[in-house]
Protein backbone atom coordinates (compact mmCIF):
# COMPACT_ATOMS: atom_id res chain seq x y z
CA UNK A 1 0.00 0.00 0.00
CA UNK A 2 1.13 3.30 -0.68
CA UNK A 3 1.83 6.09 2.03
CA UNK A 4 -1.95 7.18 1.66
CA UNK A 5 -2.16 10.53 3.18
CA UNK A 6 -5.87 11.09 3.78
CA UNK A 7 -4.60 12.66 7.24
CA UNK A 8 -6.77 15.11 9.47
CA UNK A 9 -5.46 18.09 7.11
CA UNK A 10 -6.87 16.36 4.14
CA UNK A 11 -10.38 15.50 6.20
CA UNK A 12 -10.24 19.38 7.11
CA UNK A 13 -9.89 20.28 3.16
CA UNK A 14 -12.72 18.23 2.07
CA UNK A 15 -14.90 19.31 5.12
CA UNK A 16 -14.54 23.11 4.04
CA UNK A 17 -15.32 21.85 0.13
CA UNK A 18 -18.18 19.80 1.18
CA UNK A 19 -19.61 22.81 3.39
CA UNK A 20 -19.45 25.36 0.20
CA UNK A 21 -21.01 22.79 -2.14
CA UNK A 22 -23.93 21.01 -0.07
CA UNK A 23 -24.43 22.78 3.26
CA UNK A 24 -27.91 23.61 3.16
CA UNK A 25 -28.63 21.45 0.20
CA UNK A 26 -31.46 18.16 0.35
CA UNK A 27 -30.29 14.58 -0.21
CA UNK A 28 -32.62 13.19 -2.88
CA UNK A 29 -31.40 9.54 -3.15
CA UNK A 30 -29.44 7.50 -1.04
CA UNK A 31 -27.27 4.23 -2.06
CA UNK A 32 -25.02 1.73 -1.38
CA UNK A 33 -23.04 0.27 -4.88
CA UNK A 34 -20.96 -1.88 -1.97
CA UNK A 35 -20.54 -3.51 1.18
CA UNK A 36 -18.85 -0.37 2.73
CA UNK A 37 -19.68 2.53 0.40
CA UNK A 38 -22.63 5.03 0.10
CA UNK A 39 -23.46 7.34 -2.35
CA UNK A 40 -25.36 10.45 -1.44
CA UNK A 41 -27.22 12.25 -4.39
CA UNK A 42 -27.33 15.73 -3.47
CA UNK A 43 -29.43 19.17 -4.54
CA UNK A 44 -27.45 22.15 -3.34
CA UNK A 45 -27.49 25.79 -5.50
CA UNK A 46 -29.08 24.52 -8.26
CA UNK A 47 -26.79 21.90 -8.71
CA UNK A 48 -26.76 17.69 -8.11
CA UNK A 49 -23.33 16.08 -6.24
CA UNK A 50 -22.48 12.82 -6.03
CA UNK A 51 -20.83 12.68 -2.26
CA UNK A 52 -19.17 9.31 -1.71
CA UNK A 53 -19.10 8.19 1.75
CA UNK A 54 -16.51 4.76 2.17
CA UNK A 55 -15.24 2.71 5.26
CA UNK A 56 -13.24 0.62 3.18
CA UNK A 57 -10.80 -0.91 5.16
CA UNK A 58 -7.97 0.23 2.80
CA UNK A 59 -9.61 2.81 1.15
CA UNK A 60 -11.98 4.76 3.88
CA UNK A 61 -12.15 8.51 2.49
CA UNK A 62 -14.89 11.35 1.75
CA UNK A 63 -15.20 13.53 -1.31
CA UNK A 64 -17.75 14.58 -4.32
CA UNK A 65 -17.09 12.30 -7.02
CA UNK A 66 -18.12 11.90 -10.73
CA UNK A 67 -17.60 7.84 -11.26
CA UNK A 68 -20.80 6.27 -11.83
CA UNK A 69 -21.81 3.08 -9.57
CA UNK A 70 -23.86 0.24 -10.39
CA UNK A 71 -26.25 -0.70 -7.52
CA UNK A 72 -27.41 -3.95 -6.15
CA UNK A 73 -30.99 -5.13 -7.65
CA UNK A 74 -32.03 -5.29 -3.39
CA UNK A 75 -30.76 -2.42 -0.93
CA UNK A 76 -28.68 -3.42 2.02
CA UNK A 77 -30.42 -2.95 4.76
CA UNK A 78 -28.41 0.03 5.94
CA UNK A 79 -29.09 1.83 2.48
CA UNK A 80 -32.69 1.38 3.33
CA UNK A 81 -32.73 2.38 6.98
CA UNK A 82 -30.55 6.06 5.43
CA UNK A 83 -33.50 6.02 2.82
CA UNK A 84 -35.93 6.60 5.70
CA UNK A 85 -34.19 8.85 7.95
CA UNK A 86 -32.18 11.17 5.67
CA UNK A 87 -34.05 11.10 2.00
CA UNK A 88 -35.53 14.43 1.97
CA UNK A 89 -33.62 15.78 4.54
CA UNK A 90 -31.65 18.76 4.54
CA UNK A 91 -28.07 19.44 4.82
CA UNK A 92 -27.08 22.10 8.19
CA UNK A 93 -23.60 21.69 8.15
CA UNK A 94 -20.39 19.37 7.56
CA UNK A 95 -17.90 19.63 10.65
CA UNK A 96 -14.56 17.82 11.17
CA UNK A 97 -13.87 16.45 14.66
CA UNK A 98 -11.24 18.97 15.57
CA UNK A 99 -8.33 17.55 13.21
CA UNK A 100 -9.38 14.15 13.70
CA UNK A 101 -10.50 12.17 10.42
CA UNK A 102 -13.67 12.32 11.40
CA UNK A 103 -16.85 13.69 9.76
CA UNK A 104 -19.86 15.27 11.32
CA UNK A 105 -22.94 15.35 8.28
CA UNK A 106 -26.22 17.10 10.29
CA UNK A 107 -29.15 16.94 9.23
CA UNK A 108 -32.46 18.05 9.82
CA UNK A 109 -36.04 16.62 8.08
CA UNK A 110 -40.09 16.11 9.29
CA UNK A 111 -41.18 12.19 10.24
CA UNK A 112 -44.59 10.85 9.64
CA UNK A 113 -46.24 13.12 11.80
CA UNK A 114 -44.23 16.30 10.69
CA UNK A 115 -42.51 17.25 13.71
CA UNK A 116 -38.47 18.14 12.85
CA UNK A 117 -36.12 15.33 13.59
CA UNK A 118 -32.29 15.84 13.63
CA UNK A 119 -30.09 13.06 12.56
CA UNK A 120 -26.01 13.40 12.21
CA UNK A 121 -24.43 10.74 9.83
CA UNK A 122 -20.64 10.20 11.78
CA UNK A 123 -17.55 9.02 8.91
CA UNK A 124 -14.75 8.27 10.64
CA UNK A 125 -11.97 7.33 8.71
CA UNK A 126 -9.56 5.15 10.76
CA UNK A 127 -8.27 2.39 8.07
CA UNK A 128 -9.79 -1.30 9.20
CA UNK A 129 -12.07 0.45 12.05
CA UNK A 130 -13.47 2.73 9.45
CA UNK A 131 -17.28 2.99 9.92
CA UNK A 132 -20.38 5.37 8.68
CA UNK A 133 -22.91 5.59 11.88
CA UNK A 134 -26.78 7.21 11.86
CA UNK A 135 -27.42 9.01 15.01
CA UNK A 136 -30.17 10.33 16.42
CA UNK A 137 -28.59 14.29 17.58
CA UNK A 138 -31.27 14.79 20.84
CA UNK A 139 -30.72 11.45 22.16
CA UNK A 140 -27.01 10.62 20.79
CA UNK A 141 -28.39 7.29 20.00
CA UNK A 142 -27.16 5.05 17.64
CA UNK A 143 -29.60 3.84 14.88
CA UNK A 144 -27.22 1.87 12.54
CA UNK A 145 -23.85 1.79 11.32
CA UNK A 146 -22.65 -0.04 7.86
CA UNK A 147 -20.11 -1.79 10.48
CA UNK A 148 -21.25 -3.48 13.68
CA UNK A 149 -19.03 -3.99 16.40
CA UNK A 150 -19.77 -5.57 19.51
CA UNK A 151 -17.36 -5.82 22.47
CA UNK A 152 -16.53 -8.98 21.84
CA UNK A 153 -14.37 -7.02 19.09
CA UNK A 154 -13.46 -3.80 20.85
CA UNK A 155 -13.51 -3.79 24.21
CA UNK A 156 -13.15 0.13 24.34
CA UNK A 157 -16.60 0.45 22.45
CA UNK A 158 -19.28 -1.08 20.59
CA UNK A 159 -21.47 0.08 17.55
CA UNK A 160 -24.62 -1.21 17.96
CA UNK A 161 -28.51 -0.18 16.59
CA UNK A 162 -29.91 1.05 20.32
CA UNK A 163 -26.03 2.35 21.86
CA UNK A 164 -25.39 5.55 22.70
CA UNK A 165 -22.74 6.81 20.73
CA UNK A 166 -19.38 6.80 22.00
CA UNK A 167 -16.42 8.44 20.00
CA UNK A 168 -13.09 6.36 19.50
CA UNK A 169 -10.09 6.21 21.72
CA UNK A 170 -8.74 9.87 22.47
CA UNK A 171 -4.85 10.08 20.85
CA UNK A 172 -3.97 12.65 23.40
CA UNK A 173 -2.46 14.61 20.89
CA UNK A 174 -2.46 18.39 20.32
CA UNK A 175 -4.32 20.31 17.53
CA UNK A 176 -1.36 21.37 14.96
CA UNK A 177 -4.04 24.43 14.08
CA UNK A 178 -4.01 25.67 17.29
CA UNK A 179 0.13 25.04 18.04
CA UNK A 180 1.92 28.22 19.68
CA UNK A 181 5.75 28.31 19.02
CA UNK A 182 6.09 27.11 22.58
CA UNK A 183 3.92 24.24 22.23
CA UNK A 184 6.11 23.24 19.57
CA UNK A 185 9.49 23.37 20.86
CA UNK A 186 8.88 22.40 24.34
CA UNK A 187 7.04 19.26 22.38
CA UNK A 188 10.16 17.85 20.45
CA UNK A 189 12.84 16.59 21.60
CA UNK A 190 15.66 18.00 19.77
CA UNK A 191 18.23 15.40 20.68
CA UNK A 192 16.21 12.36 20.34
CA UNK A 193 16.23 12.39 16.20
CA UNK A 194 13.27 11.29 13.79
CA UNK A 195 12.15 14.87 14.09
CA UNK A 196 9.44 13.92 11.71
CA UNK A 197 7.92 10.87 13.60
CA UNK A 198 8.06 13.34 16.66
CA UNK A 199 6.01 15.65 15.14
CA UNK A 200 3.29 12.66 13.97
CA UNK A 201 3.42 11.71 17.30
CA UNK A 202 2.60 15.00 18.80
CA UNK A 203 0.20 16.43 16.70
CA UNK A 204 -3.31 15.28 15.52
CA UNK A 205 -4.55 15.00 11.89
CA UNK A 206 -0.55 14.67 10.62
CA UNK A 207 0.57 11.96 8.13
CA UNK A 208 3.92 11.06 7.86
CA UNK A 209 3.92 12.66 4.35
CA UNK A 210 3.32 15.41 6.60
CA UNK A 211 6.14 15.32 9.00
CA UNK A 212 8.88 14.60 6.41
CA UNK A 213 7.77 17.35 4.83
CA UNK A 214 8.28 20.00 7.86
CA UNK A 215 11.45 18.24 8.59
CA UNK A 216 12.52 18.99 4.86
CA UNK A 217 11.86 22.84 4.72
CA UNK A 218 13.61 22.73 7.97
CA UNK A 219 16.84 21.86 6.60
CA UNK A 220 19.27 21.45 9.33
CA UNK A 221 17.31 21.48 12.02
CA UNK A 222 17.25 23.55 14.59
CA UNK A 223 14.89 25.78 17.07
CA UNK A 224 14.02 29.01 14.51
CA UNK A 225 14.18 26.54 11.44
CA UNK A 226 11.70 24.03 12.56
CA UNK A 227 9.18 26.83 13.96
CA UNK A 228 9.59 28.52 10.16
CA UNK A 229 9.03 25.05 8.21
CA UNK A 230 6.19 23.89 10.84
CA UNK A 231 4.07 27.06 10.32
CA UNK A 232 5.20 26.89 6.46
CA UNK A 233 2.92 24.47 6.52
CA UNK A 234 0.28 24.51 8.99
CA UNK A 235 -0.39 28.36 7.66
CA UNK A 236 -1.91 27.77 4.15
CA UNK A 237 -4.28 25.34 6.13
CA UNK A 238 -5.61 27.48 9.05
CA UNK A 239 -6.83 30.05 6.48
CA UNK A 240 -7.81 27.22 4.12
CA UNK A 241 -4.87 27.48 0.97
CA UNK A 242 -4.91 24.38 -0.22
CA UNK A 243 -2.50 22.41 -3.62
CA UNK A 244 -4.57 19.73 -4.22
CA UNK A 245 -2.09 17.44 -6.59
CA UNK A 246 -1.10 13.88 -7.42
CA UNK A 247 2.84 13.19 -7.28
CA UNK A 248 4.00 10.24 -8.84
CA UNK A 249 7.50 9.85 -7.30
CA UNK A 250 9.85 6.29 -7.56
CA UNK A 251 6.89 4.33 -8.74
CA UNK A 252 4.44 5.66 -6.54
CA UNK A 253 1.44 7.93 -6.13
CA UNK A 254 0.88 10.06 -3.26
CA UNK A 255 -1.83 12.63 -2.92
CA UNK A 256 -1.88 15.74 -1.05
CA UNK A 257 -3.25 19.03 -0.61
CA UNK A 258 -0.17 20.34 1.22
CA UNK A 259 3.14 21.30 -1.20
CA UNK A 260 5.46 18.45 -0.45
CA UNK A 261 8.57 19.51 -1.58
CA UNK A 262 10.66 16.62 -0.47
CA UNK A 263 8.96 14.42 -3.01
CA UNK A 264 10.76 13.93 -6.45
CA UNK A 265 8.54 13.37 -9.71
CA UNK A 266 5.89 14.57 -11.73
CA UNK A 267 2.69 16.29 -10.20
CA UNK A 268 -0.79 16.80 -11.45
CA UNK A 269 -2.28 19.64 -10.44
CA UNK A 270 -6.24 19.82 -9.56
CA UNK A 271 -8.95 22.73 -9.17
CA UNK A 272 -10.76 20.63 -6.48
CA UNK A 273 -9.85 18.48 -3.37
CA UNK A 274 -12.52 15.92 -4.46
CA UNK A 275 -11.58 15.74 -8.41
CA UNK A 276 -8.01 14.60 -6.98
CA UNK A 277 -9.42 12.21 -4.73
CA UNK A 278 -11.28 10.89 -7.66
CA UNK A 279 -8.96 10.43 -10.40
CA UNK A 280 -6.39 9.15 -7.02
CA UNK A 281 -9.18 6.86 -6.29
CA UNK A 282 -10.15 5.85 -9.81
CA UNK A 283 -10.25 2.07 -10.20
CA UNK A 284 -7.97 1.10 -6.71
CA UNK A 285 -11.46 0.23 -4.58
CA UNK A 286 -12.38 -1.37 -7.30
CA UNK A 287 -9.31 -3.38 -8.42
CA UNK A 288 -9.40 -4.18 -4.51
CA UNK A 289 -12.96 -5.70 -4.66
CA UNK A 290 -12.01 -7.54 -7.64
CA UNK A 291 -9.54 -9.23 -6.25
CA UNK A 292 -11.27 -10.63 -3.47
CA UNK A 293 -14.24 -11.20 -5.32
CA UNK A 294 -11.95 -12.96 -7.90
CA UNK A 295 -9.25 -14.48 -6.04
CA UNK A 296 -10.51 -18.07 -6.97
CA UNK A 297 -10.69 -16.90 -10.92
CA UNK A 298 -7.55 -15.11 -11.22
CA UNK A 299 -5.76 -18.23 -9.66
CA UNK A 300 -7.72 -20.60 -11.98
CA UNK A 301 -6.40 -18.52 -14.83
CA UNK A 302 -2.65 -18.63 -14.10
CA UNK A 303 -2.95 -22.45 -13.11
CA UNK A 304 -4.36 -23.15 -16.96
CA UNK A 305 -1.74 -20.68 -18.01
CA UNK A 306 0.84 -22.00 -17.24
CA UNK A 307 -0.01 -25.85 -16.86
CA UNK A 308 -0.15 -25.50 -21.14
CA UNK A 309 2.86 -23.17 -21.12
CA UNK A 310 4.50 -26.73 -19.77
CA UNK A 311 2.24 -29.06 -21.81
CA UNK A 312 3.13 -27.07 -25.35
CA UNK A 313 7.63 -27.88 -23.77
CA UNK A 314 6.69 -31.33 -23.45
CA UNK A 315 4.71 -31.64 -27.20
CA UNK A 316 7.67 -29.60 -28.93
CA UNK A 317 9.90 -32.37 -27.24
CA UNK A 318 8.07 -35.11 -28.49
CA UNK A 319 7.98 -33.63 -31.69
CA UNK A 320 12.07 -33.54 -31.27
CA UNK A 321 11.75 -37.16 -31.09
CA UNK A 322 8.74 -38.10 -33.62
CA UNK A 323 11.17 -36.17 -36.21
CA UNK A 324 13.89 -38.86 -36.07
CA UNK A 325 11.81 -40.92 -37.46
CA UNK A 326 12.76 -39.70 -40.58
CA UNK A 327 16.19 -42.39 -40.02
CA UNK A 328 13.59 -45.13 -39.01
CA UNK A 329 12.37 -44.98 -42.85
CA UNK A 330 16.08 -44.57 -44.50
CA UNK A 331 17.04 -48.29 -42.59
CA UNK A 332 13.79 -49.79 -43.45
CA UNK A 333 14.68 -48.68 -46.99
CA UNK A 334 18.63 -49.53 -46.68
CA UNK A 335 17.43 -53.28 -45.02
CA UNK A 336 14.93 -53.84 -48.24
CA UNK A 337 18.00 -52.99 -51.01
CA UNK A 338 20.74 -54.90 -48.77
CA UNK A 339 18.47 -58.46 -47.90
CA UNK A 340 20.69 -60.52 -49.53
CA UNK A 341 23.50 -60.01 -46.78
CA UNK A 342 21.32 -60.49 -44.20
CA UNK A 343 20.42 -64.30 -42.76
CA UNK A 344 17.97 -64.98 -40.07
CA UNK A 345 19.44 -64.91 -36.42
CA UNK A 346 22.06 -61.90 -37.23
CA UNK A 347 21.69 -59.43 -34.58
CA UNK A 348 23.25 -57.07 -37.58
CA UNK A 349 24.07 -56.02 -40.25
CA UNK A 350 26.28 -53.32 -42.31
CA UNK A 351 25.32 -51.44 -45.29
CA UNK A 352 26.39 -49.03 -47.93
CA UNK A 353 24.27 -45.71 -46.85
CA UNK A 354 23.50 -44.93 -50.28
CA UNK A 355 21.77 -41.56 -49.25
CA UNK A 356 25.24 -40.45 -48.43
CA UNK A 357 27.15 -38.64 -50.88
CA UNK A 358 30.75 -40.53 -49.55
CA UNK A 359 28.31 -43.88 -49.41
CA UNK A 360 29.87 -44.33 -45.94
CA UNK A 361 28.95 -48.01 -44.31
CA UNK A 362 26.48 -47.96 -41.68
CA UNK A 363 25.17 -50.46 -39.15
CA UNK A 364 21.48 -51.80 -38.75
CA UNK A 365 20.73 -53.51 -35.41
CA UNK A 366 18.24 -56.55 -36.46
CA UNK A 367 16.22 -58.81 -34.27
CA UNK A 368 17.69 -62.44 -34.49
CA UNK A 369 14.11 -64.04 -34.49
CA UNK A 370 12.98 -62.09 -37.31
CA UNK A 371 13.23 -62.34 -40.82
CA UNK A 372 15.26 -59.97 -42.85
CA UNK A 373 12.10 -58.83 -44.23
CA UNK A 374 10.27 -59.09 -40.90
CA UNK A 375 12.84 -56.53 -39.36
CA UNK A 376 12.76 -53.92 -42.49
CA UNK A 377 8.75 -53.93 -42.11
CA UNK A 378 9.58 -53.14 -38.28
CA UNK A 379 11.59 -50.02 -39.28
CA UNK A 380 8.83 -49.13 -41.66
CA UNK A 381 6.01 -49.60 -39.00
CA UNK A 382 8.41 -47.44 -36.19
CA UNK A 383 8.52 -44.66 -38.89
CA UNK A 384 5.04 -44.37 -39.97
CA UNK A 385 3.84 -44.69 -35.91
CA UNK A 386 5.66 -41.62 -35.60
CA UNK A 387 4.92 -40.18 -38.69
CA UNK A 388 1.16 -40.00 -37.96
CA UNK A 389 2.12 -39.03 -34.22
CA UNK A 390 3.88 -36.18 -36.01
CA UNK A 391 0.24 -34.90 -37.35
CA UNK A 392 -1.22 -35.35 -33.61
CA UNK A 393 1.10 -33.46 -31.97
CA UNK A 394 1.22 -30.53 -33.95
CA UNK A 395 -2.16 -29.89 -33.83
CA UNK A 396 -1.95 -30.36 -30.36
CA UNK A 397 0.58 -27.61 -30.67
CA UNK A 398 -1.84 -25.80 -32.03
CA UNK A 399 -4.45 -26.04 -29.85
CA UNK A 400 -2.32 -25.59 -26.80
CA UNK A 401 -1.18 -22.65 -28.62
CA UNK A 402 -4.59 -21.11 -28.71
CA UNK A 403 -5.76 -22.12 -25.09
CA UNK A 404 -2.34 -20.02 -24.29
CA UNK A 405 -3.84 -17.02 -26.11
CA UNK A 406 -6.85 -17.83 -24.41
CA UNK A 407 -5.99 -17.56 -21.36
CA UNK A 408 -3.52 -15.11 -21.28
CA UNK A 409 -6.50 -12.48 -23.02
CA UNK A 410 -8.64 -13.72 -20.25
CA UNK A 411 -5.37 -12.67 -17.61
CA UNK A 412 -5.39 -9.30 -19.30
CA UNK A 413 -9.18 -8.93 -19.00
CA UNK A 414 -9.20 -9.24 -15.10
CA UNK A 415 -6.76 -6.17 -14.97
CA UNK A 416 -9.39 -3.72 -15.94
CA UNK A 417 -12.23 -5.92 -14.55
CA UNK A 418 -15.26 -4.56 -12.82
CA UNK A 419 -17.26 -6.56 -10.36
CA UNK A 420 -20.02 -7.36 -13.11
CA UNK A 421 -16.99 -8.21 -16.06
CA UNK A 422 -16.42 -10.62 -13.41
CA UNK A 423 -19.45 -12.21 -13.74
CA UNK A 424 -19.51 -12.30 -17.49
CA UNK A 425 -15.80 -14.21 -17.57
CA UNK A 426 -17.26 -16.41 -14.90
CA UNK A 427 -19.90 -17.47 -16.88
CA UNK A 428 -18.01 -17.49 -19.70
CA UNK A 429 -15.53 -20.89 -17.88
CA UNK A 430 -18.57 -22.18 -16.93
CA UNK A 431 -20.07 -22.34 -20.51
CA UNK A 432 -16.17 -23.40 -21.70
CA UNK A 433 -16.29 -26.15 -19.38
CA UNK A 434 -13.22 -24.56 -17.39
CA UNK A 435 -15.46 -24.18 -14.39
CA UNK A 436 -18.53 -26.75 -12.65
CA UNK A 437 -21.92 -25.18 -13.72
CA UNK A 438 -23.65 -23.59 -10.88
CA UNK A 439 -27.48 -24.88 -10.02
CA UNK A 440 -29.42 -22.57 -12.35
CA UNK A 441 -31.71 -19.76 -10.62
CA UNK A 442 -34.58 -17.33 -12.10
CA UNK A 443 -35.50 -17.15 -15.81
CA UNK A 444 -33.38 -19.05 -18.17
CA UNK A 445 -34.88 -16.98 -20.92
CA UNK A 446 -34.22 -13.95 -19.73
CA UNK A 447 -30.64 -15.20 -19.47
CA UNK A 448 -30.21 -15.83 -22.88
CA UNK A 449 -31.98 -12.40 -23.95
CA UNK A 450 -29.12 -10.54 -21.47
CA UNK A 451 -27.25 -8.19 -22.94
CA UNK A 452 -23.78 -7.51 -22.06
CA UNK A 453 -23.17 -4.12 -20.60
CA UNK A 454 -20.60 -1.94 -22.74
CA UNK A 455 -18.86 0.98 -21.83
CA UNK A 456 -19.65 4.18 -23.60
CA UNK A 457 -17.12 7.15 -24.99
CA UNK A 458 -18.02 10.28 -26.40
CA UNK A 459 -14.45 11.59 -28.21
CA UNK A 460 -13.63 15.01 -28.58
CA UNK A 461 -15.32 15.85 -31.36
CA UNK A 462 -18.62 14.33 -30.33
CA UNK A 463 -18.52 11.00 -31.91
CA UNK A 464 -19.59 7.68 -29.57
CA UNK A 465 -17.37 4.67 -29.23
CA UNK A 466 -17.89 1.48 -27.35
CA UNK A 467 -15.41 -1.20 -25.53
CA UNK A 468 -15.81 -4.80 -24.65
CA UNK A 469 -14.10 -5.39 -21.49
CA UNK A 470 -14.54 -8.94 -21.61
CA UNK A 471 -15.04 -12.12 -23.75
CA UNK A 472 -19.14 -11.84 -23.72
CA UNK A 473 -18.92 -7.85 -24.24
CA UNK A 474 -16.37 -8.50 -27.31
CA UNK A 475 -18.54 -10.83 -29.15
CA UNK A 476 -21.50 -8.86 -28.66
CA UNK A 477 -19.76 -5.55 -29.60
CA UNK A 478 -18.62 -6.89 -32.59
CA UNK A 479 -20.96 -9.78 -34.01
CA UNK A 480 -24.52 -8.08 -32.94
CA UNK A 481 -24.06 -4.78 -31.74
CA UNK A 482 -21.90 -3.12 -34.67
CA UNK A 483 -23.11 -2.18 -38.05
CA UNK A 484 -21.03 -3.54 -41.24
CA UNK A 485 -19.52 -0.51 -41.73
CA UNK A 486 -18.54 0.72 -38.51
CA UNK A 487 -14.80 0.94 -37.51
CA UNK A 488 -13.64 -1.54 -35.64
CA UNK A 489 -10.14 -1.41 -33.76
CA UNK A 490 -8.13 -3.44 -31.84
CA UNK A 491 -4.38 -3.85 -30.57
CA UNK A 492 -2.33 -5.08 -33.25
CA UNK A 493 -1.05 -9.08 -31.84
CA UNK A 494 -1.49 -8.09 -28.45
CA UNK A 495 -4.52 -9.61 -26.11
CA UNK A 496 -6.88 -6.60 -25.54
CA UNK A 497 -10.64 -5.08 -25.98
CA UNK A 498 -12.68 -4.66 -29.68
CA UNK A 499 -13.36 -1.22 -29.38
CA UNK A 500 -16.42 0.31 -32.44
CA UNK A 501 -16.67 4.03 -33.46
CA UNK A 502 -20.52 4.19 -34.19
CA UNK A 503 -19.07 6.33 -37.20
CA UNK A 504 -18.22 4.95 -40.67
CA UNK A 505 -15.58 7.79 -41.16
CA UNK A 506 -14.69 9.26 -37.86
CA UNK A 507 -12.35 11.67 -38.07
CA UNK A 508 -8.11 11.51 -37.31
CA UNK A 509 -9.12 13.01 -33.45
CA UNK A 510 -11.54 10.32 -32.96
CA UNK A 511 -9.37 7.36 -34.31
CA UNK A 512 -6.54 8.61 -32.04
CA UNK A 513 -8.58 8.74 -28.95
CA UNK A 514 -10.78 5.15 -29.46
CA UNK A 515 -7.21 4.03 -30.44
CA UNK A 516 -6.32 5.04 -27.21
CA UNK A 517 -8.51 3.42 -25.09
CA UNK A 518 -7.87 0.20 -26.90
CA UNK A 519 -4.16 0.55 -25.80
CA UNK A 520 -5.23 1.12 -22.49
CA UNK A 521 -7.39 -2.14 -21.86
CA UNK A 522 -4.84 -4.34 -23.40
CA UNK A 523 -1.89 -6.19 -22.24
CA UNK A 524 0.36 -3.26 -23.74
CA UNK A 525 -1.58 -0.83 -20.97
CA UNK A 526 2.23 0.18 -19.72
CA UNK A 527 3.91 0.64 -22.88
CA UNK A 528 4.11 3.93 -25.42
CA UNK A 529 3.84 4.17 -28.96
CA UNK A 530 1.16 0.72 -28.71
CA UNK A 531 0.03 -0.32 -32.60
CA UNK A 532 -3.88 -0.45 -32.93
CA UNK A 533 -5.58 -1.42 -36.00
CA UNK A 534 -8.64 -0.36 -37.42
CA UNK A 535 -10.97 -1.78 -40.10
CA UNK A 536 -14.48 -1.74 -40.86
CA UNK A 537 -16.69 -4.15 -38.93
CA UNK A 538 -17.13 -6.02 -42.92
CA UNK A 539 -13.72 -7.30 -42.57
CA UNK A 540 -14.05 -8.52 -39.24
CA UNK A 541 -14.85 -12.90 -38.98
CA UNK A 542 -15.31 -14.68 -36.30
CA UNK A 543 -13.81 -18.33 -37.88
CA UNK A 544 -16.33 -21.34 -36.86
CA UNK A 545 -15.68 -22.86 -33.54
CA UNK A 546 -13.27 -20.28 -32.42
CA UNK A 547 -12.90 -19.08 -28.86
CA UNK A 548 -15.06 -16.58 -27.13
CA UNK A 549 -13.60 -13.12 -27.76
CA UNK A 550 -11.82 -14.63 -31.34
CA UNK A 551 -11.49 -12.97 -34.53
CA UNK A 552 -9.62 -12.73 -37.76
CA UNK A 553 -9.32 -9.12 -39.73
CA UNK A 554 -8.03 -7.91 -43.18
CA UNK A 555 -8.03 -4.81 -44.86
CA UNK A 556 -6.49 -2.81 -41.55
CA UNK A 557 -4.49 0.45 -40.93
CA UNK A 558 -2.11 0.61 -37.63
CA UNK A 559 -2.08 3.53 -35.76
CA UNK A 560 0.62 4.24 -32.95
CA UNK A 561 -0.80 5.38 -29.60
CA UNK A 562 0.66 5.82 -26.18
CA UNK A 563 -2.27 4.96 -23.38
CA UNK A 564 -3.20 8.01 -21.12
CA UNK A 565 -4.93 7.45 -18.18
CA UNK A 566 -6.20 11.08 -18.08
CA UNK A 567 -6.98 10.92 -21.68
CA UNK A 568 -9.84 8.02 -20.59
CA UNK A 569 -11.00 9.38 -17.58
CA UNK A 570 -12.21 12.63 -19.74
CA UNK A 571 -13.54 10.45 -22.47
CA UNK A 572 -15.69 9.00 -19.94
CA UNK A 573 -17.20 11.64 -18.14
CA UNK A 574 -17.89 12.94 -21.61
CA UNK A 575 -20.84 10.30 -21.76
Amino acid sequence: MNDMSFDGMMTRAVVKELNDSLATGRINKIYQPFKTELILSVRSKGKTNSLLLSANAQFARAHLTREKYSNPATPPMFCMLLRKHLEGAIIERIEQFGTERMIFIDCHSKDELGDETKKRLIVEIMGKHSNIILIDRQTDMILDSIKHISLSQSSYRSVLPGQSYKFPPPQEKKNPLEATEMTLLEGVDFNAGKMDQQLVTLFAGFSPLIGKEIIHRAHLVNRQSLMDAFFSVVNPIKSDQYSPKIIFSKNKEYFSVVELNHLTGTEKEFETVSEMLDRYFYGKAERDRVKQQAHDLEKLLMNEYQKNKKKIKKLEKTLVQADKAADDQKKGELLTAHMHLVKKGDTSVDVVDYYDPDGKIITIDLLPLKTPSENAQLYFKRYNKAKNSVAIVKAQIEETKSEIVYFEQLIQQMESASPADIDEIREELMEEGYIRKRQQKGDKKKKKDHKPQLERYVSSNEIEFFVGKNNKQNDYLTNRFARQDEVWLHTKDIPGSHVVIRSTEPDELTLQEAATVAAFYSKAKLSSSVPVDYTKIRHVKKPNGAKPGYVIYDNQTTLYVTPNEDLILSLRSRS
